[in-house]
């Protein structure tokens, strides 16, 4: 690999860790449903990773001439690590591939089959015609990329299908076309009519290829292809350095310039149309040193951690439980005062410290409330505690920790929110990332 220190590179290293990802999905023993799910962890990881650590590491070897003058981290050989990581990911995606038919075969073994626009009967392909012109066809923007003189922003995120037009009497009127597959308006699931023992799901792309010839009746073609490609793209945040900002408005400039990021991996349907690949390429400026990966018909499969619930449930473990010695009791708050008390997670129930947040936001003796937080849910119980606590007049502050991973955007508005209740918003420290959990409940008591 041209690395000779000794010391296994920690992105080679985590590689391995989501390879044991992938062989929970290949495990029979594991349930069906979770195994489906399990593809789809193993790829939403390996898109963080490209989005973060490949991108950081294409940087060191862009830089590497320059180390030297530059006061960060330099690994000792990025573009040999980067080179590994090619070989690796490559050979998971062979074997993400062969677990993903294997359970395609246990799927129909249980009377659930994916549908493509090419098997559908007739009740289905009305289904489809009808589903498209009511849920779908508000949703997508047909781009007719030749004509642009610059290829239109590529979400990072996002799902595309790169669709061929022809004539059946000749090949030099092809056209290209893009499509964002509209998943977070409409799903990436649609169930189909099917016999009652049986359940047909056909996904959303799916449903757009069968409508190609309704979505450009323009042109007089009488062939449509499409394939699916996504791109990842550099997501580490480039922080201004200009003192007239505060942290929060250079916060806000970098995650706006995210949007900006180079690709750092190309993924596409290995059977798509060869002219159409390399316009592509092109386009996206990739080069030899890019990561272009060829896969199978079906990308993001992140998705599919929401794959419908088609099958048996199983439970895999037991219920969290609350601590015996708050089980039963009415106040969390009277047993944390009389001994300590250790909860394990998963196993013990969260709701125990949402319960001593919620009491403390009523009780007369607490003076303040003093919180870490690093990410929040989207309806976090957290916050809503610490709001109520505000608004019965405690004194709250919450240290908030902009530079989470991917929650910059998020903890911005929590900050936004938090202030306006009047609770104290502290922001981190420099060159830092705090990811401890403290919280710290200031009460009066007698003696």
């Amino acid at each position: 690999m041209g690395i000779t220190n000794k010391l296994i590179p920690r992105d080679i290293s985590w590689l391995s860790f989501n390879g044991r990802v992938l062989q929970e999905a290949n495990d029979p023993t594991v349930p069906l449903q979770q195994r489906i799910r399990f593809l789809g962890i193993f790829s939403n990881n390996l898109d963080e990773f490209f989005r973060v650590r490949v991108a950081t590491l294409k940087r060191m070897a862009d830089y590497s001439q320059k180390r030297k003058k530059l006061n960060i981290y330099f690994e000792e050989n990025p573009q040999a690590i980067l080179d590994e990581i090619q070989t690796i990911v490559l050979r998971q995606q062979n074997e993400f591939e062969r677990i993903w038919k294997n359970i395609q075969v246990e799927l129909r073994e249980q009377d659930v089959f994916l549908r493509t626009e090419r098997q559908l009967n007739k009740e289905q392909q009305q289904f489809v015609r009808d589903y498209f012109e009511t849920q779908v066809r508000n949703n997508i923007i047909p781009l007719m990329i030749e004509s642009l003189p610059q290829l239109p922003y590529i979400r990072d995120k996002s799902i595309y299908l790169g669709v061929l037009m022809r004539k059946r009497n000749t090949a030099y009127q092809d056209q290209y076309a893009l499509i964002e597959v509209p998943v977070k308006s409409v799903g990436r699931f649609v169930e189909l009519p099917s016999r009652s023992s049986q359940r047909h799901i056909i996904l959303l792309e799916d449903i757009i290829r069968y409508n190609l010839p309704k979505i450009f009746p323009y042109f007089d073609f009488d062939i449509f292809e499409a394939w699916l490609f996504k791109v990842t793209k550099d997501a580490e945040l480039e922080i201004d350095h200009d003192i007239s900002m505060s942290f929060v408005e250079k916060m806000a400039k970098g995650i706006k310039n995210r949007r900006k990021g180079k690709p750092v991996r190309f993924v596409y349907d290995k059977e798509m149309d060869n002219g159409l690949l390399q316009y592509l390429i092109g386009r996206l400026g990739l080069t030899k040193k890019s990561a272009i990966i060829p896969g199978g018909r079906i990308h993001n499969f992140r998705h599919f951690m929401d794959f419908p619930q088609v099958l048996p449930p199983v439970l895999l473990r037991k219920a969290s439980f609350t601590h015996p010695l708050l089980s039963n009791k009415l106040r969390v708050t009277d047993q944390v005062l009389q001994r300590d008390i250790m909860l394990h997670f998963p196993y013990h129930s969260f709701n125990s410290l949402i319960d001593l947040l919620r009491e403390a936001a009523m009780d007369a003796t607490v003076e303040s409330i003093q919180l870490t937080a690093y990410r929040l849910a989207a309806e976090s119980k957290i916050i809503h505690a610490l709001i109520n606590a505000a608004r019965n007049g405690k004194k709250v502050m919450v240290m908030l920790e902009l530079k989470a991973r991917f929650d910059e955007e998020a903890n911005l508005e929590w900050k936004t929110i938090l202030e306006e209740e009047g609770i104290t918003v502290l922001l981190g420290m420099p060159n830092m990332k705090v990811h401890a959990k403290l919280c710290v409940i200031t009460s009066l008591q007698k003696g």
